[in-house]
C-alpha cells in the first residue's frame, strides 16, 4: 500500500506518534468528513515499516519546516508561498498530496511549531541517515533561494535546522553555494535561448570542488555526489516516492556539471 496509503487509510498521525505524527494528523485528518475519518480510524490499521515511518517523516517535516522558514522574518510574503507552491510542482504532487503539503506549511507557520522537536524527530525516523538529512537541507536551502536571494534571517534558521540535524557548518555552507549554482544553472536553463549546461563557474560549485583541482578529485567529488544522491537508495532509505523528481534533478545537475568540467579541460 505505501506509506501513503497507511496513513490516510488508518490512524492518520496517530501512526507515527510524537510531534510530527500529529502535525501530518492535522494536515491529513481534517481532510476527512467526520463520519469518514470515523470509520477509517475503526478499521484495523496496517502499522508503518522503518522506511514508511522515514518517508512520513520527511514528507510532513519538509513541508512543515519550508513553512517555518517562510515565516522567519515575521511575516509570510506573497513570494513565499508561491515557493512553496513551485516546490510542489518541481516534485510533481498531485492534488491530495499539494493539499496537505499546503496544510502542513501552515502548520509550520505556527508560533508554537515545535521546530527542535520535529527535526529530532526527523532525525530518528531517519536513523541518521547523513545523505538523506543533507537533501531534506537542500530543500529547505532551494526554497529560500528560490527568488535568488537569501536572506539573514533565513541563513541564521537554516544553520538552526542543520545543526539539529547533527550536520556542519562546512557542510551548510557547502550546500548553500551548491543551491546558489543550481539557480543560476536552472534560471539559465529555464530561459529563452538557455545554454545547454552551467557555467564553468557553477559546475565547480554544484560539484563542491575547487576550480584548480586535478581530475580525479573531480571524478570523486561528481561520484560521490551522484552516490548521496541516487534516487533509488534515497527512496529505500525513506525518501517518498512522490519526491524522487528531486533526487532526478538533482543528479541531473550534478551530470551536467562534470561533463561541462570535463569539456572544459579537453576531457
Amino acid at each position: 500500500m505505501g506509506w501513503w496509503g497507511k496513513v490516510i487509510g488508518g490512524t492518520f498521525g496517530f501512526m507515527l506518534g510524537g510531534p510530527i505524527g500529529a502535525l501530518i494528523g492535522a494536515a491529513v485528518g481534517h481532510r476527512f468528513d467526520a463520519g469518514r475519518a470515523r470509520s477509517q480510524r475503526e478499521a484495523p490499521a496496517e502499522g508503518l515499516d522503518a522506511r514508511e515511518r522515514a518517508q512520513t517523516a520527511f514528507f510532513t517535516a519538509t513541508f512543515a519546516v519550508m513553512g517555518y522558514l517562510a515565516k522567519a522574518d515575521g511575516r509570510v510574503s506573497a513570494d513565499e508561498i508561491r515557493v512553496a507552491s513551485l516546490a510542489m510542482d518541481r516534485m510533481g504532487l498531485g492534488a491530495e498530496h499539494r493539499r496537505v503539503a499546503r496544510d502542513l506549511f501552515r502548520e509550520g507557520k505556527n508560533p508554537a511549531f515545535a521546530l527542535d522537536e520535529v527535526l529530532d524527530q526527523l532525525r530518528r525516523e531517519c536513523r541518521g541517515r547523513r545523505d538523506l538529512l543533507r537533501l531534506f537541507l537542500e530543500i529547505q536551502m532551494q526554497a529560500a533561494l528560490a527568488d535568488g536571494d537569501m536572506h539573514a534571517v533565513e541563513r541564521e534558521a537554516l544553520a538552526r535546522v542543520a545543526a539539529r540535524l547533527g550536520l556542519s557548518t562546512i557542510e551548510l555552507q557547502a550546500l548553500e553555494a551548491m543551491a546558489r549554482a543550481q539557480y543560476h544553472f536552472r534560471a539559465q536553463y529555464e530561459a529563452p535561448r538557455a545554454r545547454p549546461g552551467p557555467s564553468l563557474e557553477d559546475a565547480y560549485a554544484i560539484l563542491n570542488v575547487d576550480p584548480g583541482a586535478d581530475d580525479a578529485a573531480v571524478t570523486r567529488a561528481y561520484r560521490r555526489l551522484m552516490s548521496q544522491h541516487h534516487p533509488d537508495k534515497l527512496v529505500s532509505k525513506g525518501l517518498p516516492e512522490e519526491m524522487i523528481r528531486v533526487a532526478t534533478e538533482k543528479t541531473q545537475e550534478i551530470k551536467a556539471a562534470y561533463e561541462g568540467i570535463r569539456a572544459a579541460r579537453g576531457r
